[in-house]
């Protein structure tokens, strides 16, 4: 973790790029129409000859090894005179040289730098050590293992079409952006709800985690809902700012508080006895297994915990426009998997193998020693509360452009009534994401939802199903004409609803494809699977004698 945020000039990946920066009605084609498949791998290409171009005077400069060990650090551009490239333009509108020029400007961030973004986790680490606890050693490390090999193989897939989509004409910003170059509006709806429940969630979730930590610091003498109260209100107050990047120094922070938490928590459980009441069991020895033979929907709500470690590839593409050198952005994955893989697993491992079936579903609450237990509980809600934030930001922007904006023509946000409508939105956000977290007070059950209906399609699911789309339609265009820019239209000899268009897309990449689209099916029946183990979890426990209730004031780890 030697790379430095500040290699971020100006812009962090993770905050939202203000409305005025790219402009929503831009003509994408000459005519005003929309660009086509074969625009965007035109244009894509052309960005990649241009970059590889770049990329070769920069290893000339700095030498070829210093570039792939390092990677190159954002870099000042040229200021763009706007004003002779609008000679003549007093619409006020944007123009296309102009266009170009801020989507070229936004692209800043090194491979370290996104190393460093990925591996800012808020949920991963301290569910892991109560994942391994459901499962056992073995299972536990072959499937963080395994969700290690296929998180890669997902980020490779999702890089492979970014590379090959992505220009600064036709930039791409989101998943959803993605999504619809392949598939269409349709997917990019899935795409956009999925995204939006995920964050609300994760909000929900960090409330919960919070309303946990501020009831034990409280000596649990606080009603547990009214703790949960205090959460949404910091957020409701903090959401208002509107422009994260204000303060995107303060988001980096938050790693750094992680990493001090699990540090603290590694040194208590091995000097301290395992928190017994929390856990709802008698003192007794500390048992570790290598199997746990569990009923099977515990031990996939356990797995599902390992989800969160590698669940950062919904936002992988805006990381990817946000580099210079997006070419780079497989070195910044492979490290910070592999970081993931070895400090998660091991900090699962070790928090364990100490507490054994007395881990608590966030380990740092499994202390027992109340001193050391309220400084971790006070570190981790300053880092939760930063996390919430910043989802609950791109969260509420998601929800604000696509269903207000585009479907209901509320005001942009650039607008003084927007803005309005914004602050309102957040208050509205933050009170949706604590009925979630106090009508369902089971952090572990529900974070295994969320990671089976949403993380999992993300991380494992849509790369491959959005691959397998990609290949099909790029090898449909060999038999059309040659591509003109001048006329993008006029290339292909056939449609999608001719037999002959579907017959070349499935000639060739045989084995690849099949691969791919058995991988789909086997991630959806994984992620049915786990949801209802899930859903399952959470009414028994609702059944069970003295388990929290909803909006109740007893706390889950009473």
């Amino acid at each position: 973790m030697a790379f430095k945020p500040a290699a971020i000039q100006g812009h962090d990946p993770r905050v939202p790029i203000p409305e005025k920066d790219l402009h929503p009605d831009h003509p994408v084609l000459a005519d005003g129409t929309e660009p086509n498949f074969e625009t965007y791998l035109y244009y894509a290409k052309r960005q990649r000859e241009k970059e590889a171009a770049e990329s070769k005077s920069d290893d000339m400069e700095r030498g070829f090894w210093a570039n792939i060990l390092w990677g190159k650090g954002g870099e000042k551009l040229a200021p763009t005179n706007f004003a002779d490239e609008k000679k003549g333009d007093t619409s006020g509108s944007v123009s296309d040289g102009e266009y170009r020029a801020a989507s070229s400007a936004l692209r800043t961030a090194s491979w370290g730098s996104v190393f460093y973004l990925i591996t800012t986790d808020i949920l991963g680490p301290y569910t892991n050590p109560w994942a391994f606890s459901q499962v056992g050693y073995g299972p536990g490390v072959a499937c963080f293992i395994a969700f290690a090999i296929m998180a890669a193989y997902s980020g490779l897939l999702l890089w492979y079409m970014f590379m090959k989509l992505d220009s600064d004409r036709h930039p791409l910003r989101s998943f959803g952006d993605l999504a619809y170059r392949i598939y269409g509006t349709w997917f990019r709806h899935v795409c956009n709800i999925l995204q939006s429940l995920q964050l609300i969630i994760n909000v929900g979730l960090i409330i919960l985690s919070n309303g946990q930590g501020l009831s034990q610091m409280s000596k649990f003498k606080l009603c547990f809902s009214v703790c949960n109260i205090v959460w949404m209100l910091a957020g409701m107050l903090l959401g208002q700012i509107r422009t994260l990047r204000k303060f995107g120094w303060v988001a980096n922070l938050s790693i750094w508080l992680n990493v001090i938490t699990l540090i603290i928590t590694m040194g208590a459980v091995a000097n301290t006895p395992p928190n017994y009441a929390g856990a709802n069991l008698p003192p007794g020895p500390v048992q570790t297994v290598a199997i746990n033979n569990l009923p099977f929907e515990d031990q996939l709500n356990g797995i599902m915990q390992m989800v969160f470690s590698y669940g950062g590839a919904m936002i992988f593409i805006e990381f990817m426009a946000e580099m210079r050198r997006p070419m780079d952005f497989w070195k910044a994955m492979a490290v910070a998997q592999l970081f993931i893989t070895i400090i998660y697993m091991f900090f699962g491992l070790f928090v364990y193998s100490y507490q054994g079936q007395f881990v608590l579903t966030i380990a740092n609450q499994g202390i027992s020693l109340y001193s050391l237990q309220t400084a971790t509980n006070a570190i981790s809600l300053t880092a939760g509360v930063i996390a919430a934030a910043l989802y609950g930001n791109i969260g509420v922007k998601v929800i604000y452009n696509n269903v207000f904006v585009e479907l209901l023509r509320a005001p942009p946000l650039t607008v003084k009534s927007g803005k309005y409508l914004f602050a309102v939105s957040i208050v509205v956000y933050w009170a949706l994401a604590f009925i979630i977290a106090s009508a369902i007070p089971q952090f572990a059950a529900l974070s295994a939802l969320v990671a089976a209906v949403c993380i999992f399609q993300f991380s494992y699911t849509f790369p491959p199903f959005m691959l397998l789309g990609f290949m099909m339609q790029n090898t449909a265009l060999s038999g059309d004409k040659p591509y003109d820019a001048n006329n993008p239209y006029n290339s292909r000899v056939d449609t999608w609803r001719d037999w002959s268009r579907w017959r070349r897309a499935l000639s060739r990449h045989l084995l690849i494809n099949l691969w791919n689209f058995i991988l789909t099916l086997a991630c959806l029946a994984t992620a049915v699977l786990a949801a209802y183990s899930a859903i399952k979890t959470i009414v028994t426990q609702f059944n069970t004698s003295g388990s929290a209730t909803s909006f109740g004031c007893q706390s889950p780890v009473q």
